[in-house]
Formats: C-alpha cells, structure tokens, sequence
C-alpha cells in the first residue's frame, strides 16, 4: 500500500511539474559521474567508448598509404598514433601544452611530429604539403568556426590544391530526444560545456558550405557525425 502510495505521488502531474527539472539536471550529473567513474576502471585509464565508437579506427580506413595528414587536436596523440602506421607522414597540432608534452613523451614513430600552437591563428608554412585534414570532436569547441575553416582551405599548403580533404568528426544534437528537450527547457543539454555548438546533419552541411567546403560522404554512428569532405 505505502509503496503504491509513493509511486502514484512520483507520477502525479503534481510532483512532476516540481520535480522534472531537478530530475533533468541530476541525469547531467549522473551522466558525468558514469564517464569519470568508467574511465577510472578501465585497464587502461581511458574511456571505454573509445573501443566501443572505434573512432580512430574509422579515420584510418578513409586515408591511403601515401597522405600527409594534418591531426587537429592531436590531444595525447592516440589517432596521429594509429594514422601513422598506415600514412606517410602525420602531424598533430594540440592547443593544451600538458596535452602536447604528453603527445611528445609518447611519440616513438619517426613519421609523426606535434606541434604545440592554436590551429585557429597558427602558420602552416613549414609543414609538408598536406593530402588530408582529420578533425575529431574539434569543431564544436571553436567559436569562430567559419572563419577557422576558411584559413585552413587557405592557409595549410595542399599537396593537389585540387584536392583539400578534411575528414571530421561531431557531436549530434539531435542525437536522441532528450536532448532536445533539455535545451527546449533551457536546462544544460551539451555533452561538454566547452561545446559552442552540437549539430544536426543540415546545420553541418550548411556551416561547412559556407567556408567553401562540401560533404561528399557520411554516416551517422552513436549520435555522431563522420564526414569525409572537401574544398573547392
């Protein structure tokens, strides 16, 4: 009876209208606790969605023996790490110099070169001309992300400026209803609030068209989208 009770009182439009918001916020929260305490009991330190997405692996398919990749957000090196063994040069480019140092005490392979500088403003003229640039979960924590996008179609010199390939990674919105309606209820509804923007695949397309770039390819995985693009 006193169970029946309760539950009626947790269902009740009543409860709901004073309680909702508070239940959305802690899901957030619930949220985070889950990653950090996941990442924890990993062997090896890192997020389990890393085996689970197979991000990495996602952007070694889609690159030939013979590019020159140009990583965005190397972080600690882990794709200019994989993309290395199959490409013919890499370089990664990490704003964080802690993320950097621990890129360069990790680099063992004489085809791939960090760079510590801010991808947004850095020069490109001392690098080998570039057949690719890959892009994973870095758009979304750029404010000026049009402009960003023209100086890279610009600015990094291309191997064939025929062909000025980025491939890229991002964050949905819509990736399930929840958040949407989070956001819809002003409550905080970003995987990471250092995100100025999370997608849907037309706000991604129309972004990218207007820095002069065009999506040939992609596909939609665990609420993200990958895209293999180019410039013209």
């Amino acid at each position: 009876m006193v169970k029946k009770l309760i539950t009626q009182i947790i269902f009740s439009k009543f409860f709901s209208k004073i309680s909702f918001k508070i239940f959305l916020n802690f899901h957030n929260l619930l949220y985070k606790v889950i990653s950090r305490q996941a990442s924890m009991l990993s062997e090896d330190g890192n997020h389990p969605k890393h085996n689970i997405l197979k991000y990495k692996e996602w952007f070694n398919e889609n690159i030939s023996n013979d590019e020159v990749i140009l990583d965005i957000g190397s972080n600690k090196g882990d794709l200019p790490f994989l993309l290395s063994k199959k490409a013919l040069y890499v370089y990664g480019i990490e704003i964080s110099e802690n993320l950097f140092a621990e890129a360069q005490k990790r680099n063992k392979y004489s085809n791939v070169e960090f760079i510590h500088g801010d991808a947004t403003n850095f020069l490109f003229k001392s690098i080998r001309p570039i057949s690719s640039v890959t892009m994973s979960n870095v758009l979304e924590h750029i404010s000026n992300r049009v402009d960003f996008l023209k100086n890279l179609v610009a600015n990094v010199p291309w191997r064939d400026i025929s062909v000025k390939r980025f491939l890229i990674r991002v964050p949905m919105v819509n990736r399930d209803w929840l958040t949407i309606y989070k956001k819809n209820a002003g409550i905080e509804w970003r995987l990471d609030q250092t995100h100025y923007i999370e997608y849907s695949m037309e706000t991604f397309k129309e972004e990218l068209q207007k820095a002069g770039i065009f999506v040939e390819y992609s596909v939609v995985k665990f609420g993200e989208i990958y895209a293999i693009c180019r410039a013209e």
